[in-house]
């Protein structure tokens, strides 16, 4: 049996499904010309990744294995090694509607064989009695723990390969099946480095480990060091779910309350398998016919961090920064964004997508219509956060506004919870709100109602 590994969302050789397949393999990842020609030069995911890539090719090189980089479109390149006589190409699965539909694609070239790696169930894994797919999360959850066992912690341990002879030198550019090998190098694929500051995953881990005892207390402030810091490491597979479950059963095990922690990996879960079972929820709203009103000068103020309210844009600016942007912090924008301004709640997803370097479609596409109030989701439209209330809550020494908006540092915590204040007092440097929240939220809630 000849096998293609086809490293995606899986950075790692550590529990990893693919390496428990032995035989005569060829592991390779590809830089697909698909995804990368529509991002700017320097993005930082693309650094990310790149850096992730040639560290999981030294893994493999340390395990006698190598990895062969590919730049070029998926299809075009299967077709190529197709020809050089595989038997199938193993990949996890990757269930966003892109990468659906390049799988199908792949599969009429060779065999497709899915290893399951990313989530914690199969999307077809968690259904009601009669086989349909939950809507609401809580019976969801509640079938989800009935369901967990011990096979959801199995560790995949490393088979023995004969590895596939061939150079893996370099990156391997096909374009129209033409092959030309360029130096090992992100400028090779258009890019220049923009590495951003991540810790290794089992460092985020041990630190972790001290704070989740009071992460259901602490998630939530934005002066306080309480979340996990590992969305990237599950979006890019450098670690396994299966052993941040481990991790979480072993603290249970000392005494350590794990649920609100696993509840959230099970909300991570859910928005997969939403997105896998209702596909359009990516572009259309499950529920109520509006999508907000189009206006490019609020949509570049926003973008801009030009709002005038401290906390969304402090928000932006740590996204535009540092291409991360805590939990609360995102839901208090998304709202701001989809009823303060009635913008359409998909340039608001697209905007994170740019940025965000944890980006998940699932996770981002179902919070932005959660926000928006459109979504699979009981609650209703009219739920709207207050953002100077949100700031007060839970950034009552404004530390987190201060830091990401430095002019605002030598005003009064208190004042920037105050729109009143911000109305009618000008911050040198910084811009007045532009909408007022109380006659905003309610012109939300009559826009609404008309197209119920």
């Amino acid at each position: 049996m000849k096998r293609i590994l086809w490293f995606r969302r899986d950075l790692r050789v550590e529990d990893n499904p693919l390496l428990s397949l032995g035989g005569e393999v060829l592991p390779v990842f590809i830089f697909d010309t698909q995804i990368l020609y529509a991002l700017p030069e320097n993005d930082k995911r693309v650094s990310f990744i790149f850096d992730r890539v040639i560290k999981l090719k030294h893994s493999l090189q340390a395990k006698g294995l190598e990895l062969k980089i590919f730049w070029g479109d998926p299809v075009e390149i299967f077709k190529v090694l197709e020809a050089q006589g595989f038997n199938e190409v193993v990949a996890s699965g990757d269930y966003d509607a892109y990468a659906k539909e390049r799988d199908i694609r792949v599969s009429h070239i060779l065999h497709f064989r899915y290893m399951h790696d990313t989530y914690i169930f199969k999307p077809e894994e968690v259904l009601k009695d009669d086989g349909t797919p939950y809507l609401v999360f809580t019976p969801f959850y509640n079938k989800a723990k009935a369901l967990f066992s011990k096979e959801h912690l199995q560790e995949y341990t490393l088979e023995e390969h004969t590895l596939y002879g061939t150079s893996y030198e370099g990156i391997t550019k096909i374009d129209d099946d033409k092959e030309e090998i360029l130096p090992l190098r992100i400028d090779s694929i258009g890019f220049r480095e923009n590495l951003p500051e991540i810790k290794d995953p089992q460092t985020k881990i041990k630190a972790f480990q001290k704070r989740l005892e009071g992460y259901v207390k602490d998630r939530d402030y934005l002066d306080k060091e309480a979340t996990s810091h590992l969305s990237i490491d599950l979006r890019f597979g450098t670690i396994s779910i299966r052993s941040l479950l481990r991790f979480i059963v072993e603290q249970k095990k000392s005494g350590v309350d794990t649920e609100p922690f696993f509840r959230q990996l099970i909300f991570r879960d859910f928005y997969a398998y939403l997105l896998f079972h209702f596909p359009d929820l990516a572009w259309k709203n499950h529920k109520y016919q509006f999508n907000g009103i189009e206006d490019k000068e609020k949509f570049a103020a926003f973008c801009q961090a030009k709002t005038g309210v401290p906390i969304v844009d402090a928000g932006v600016r740590e996204l535009l920064k540092s291409g991360g942007m805590h939990n609360r912090v995102r839901m208090i924008c998304a709202s701001f964004f989809t009823k303060d301004l009635l913008l359409p709640w998909q340039w608001g997803e697209s905007f994170f997508a740019k940025y965000l370097l944890d980006y998940d479609a699932a996770s981002n596409i179902l919070s932005w219509q959660w926000s928006a109030g459109t979504g699979i989701d009981p609650q209703p439209y009219f739920r709207i956060f207050n953002p100077y209330l949100q700031s007060k809550k839970f950034d009552k020494e404004a530390v987190y506004i201060k830091k990401w908006i430095p002019e605002l540092r030598s005003v009064d915590a208190k004042k920037l919870h105050d729109e009143n204040y911000l109305l009618h007092y000008t911050v040198e440097g910084y811009p007045k709100p532009m909408v007022v929240h109380k006659e905003a939220s309610q012109n939300a809630l009559a826009y609404f109602k008309q197209r119920l």
